[in-house]
């Protein structure tokens, strides 16, 4: 057992280093593509992508991702707490993933639920919170979440819906878009119902403090 363990060790160590390493550097360069984004391209014939900086977006634009998806974003060091103890409470079966829980399961992982990949991303959304800063985390989120069918990215999802760049999206549209987060399939930026609340909690995020590493 002990000389199995001695074998296994190297193979291992060198394996967290990649993975390590790997986190390491997509903090400074864009990732090329994911495991679902390929999917998609390959079931639709191509997807709508294109990178855009957090720093040429006007700020509503991250401050309603965090309203919509983890207004305690700029706080918590990768997973929210009270959310988990607030979902596990009322019996719901989704509603505490962090921003860097889904920006770690996006870009490392696949989109099915299991106790595997939801181990894999406790342990992503650990490294990238110790290796990124969240301004970072914030803008991989917004770059490969996915807006509608095969249109993944702020910047994509911009010219699909509205017609113009990110970088010149109004604080009503840029909270229409991150209303149909999670769920871009079944929800609608014209349709939902949500975006104004989105709007409103963008706005006392920039008040209160909690959205300080957005601005």
């Amino acid at each position: 057992m002990r000389r199995l363990l001695r074998r296994s060790a190297k193979p291992v160590a060198i394996g967290l280093a990649a993975v390590v390493a790997l986190v390491l550097i997509l903090r400074f360069v864009p990732p090329v593509t994911n495991l679902y984004q390929l999917s998609e391209s390959w079931r639709l014939g191509g997807i709508e992508r294109d990178w855009v900086a957090l720093r040429s977006l006007p700020s509503h634009v991250p401050l309603s991702a965090a309203a919509a998806e983890d207004a305690n974003f700029c706080v918590h060091w990768g997973f929210d707490l009270d959310a988990i103890r607030t979902a596990v409470a009322g019996g719901a079966r989704r509603g505490a993933s962090t921003v860097s829980q889904q920006t770690a399961k996006n870009v490392f992982l696949w989109q099915d639920r299991s106790w595997v990949r939801k181990g894999l991303e406790v342990g992503f959304t650990v490294l990238i919170e110790a290796l990124w800063s969240k301004r970072r985390i914030m803008e991989v989120y917004l770059n490969v979440a996915e807006f509608d069918e095969g249109v993944f990215g702020i910047e994509a999802a911009a010219r699909h819906y509205y017609g113009v760049a990110a970088a010149d999206l109004s604080r009503a549209q840029a909270a229409r878009l991150m209303a149909v987060l999670p769920d871009p399939k079944r929800r609608s930026p014209a349709a939902s119902g949500r975006s104004r609340q989105i709007a409103q909690g963008a706005d006392t995020l920039a008040v209160d403090g909690r959205g300080f590493c957005l601005l």
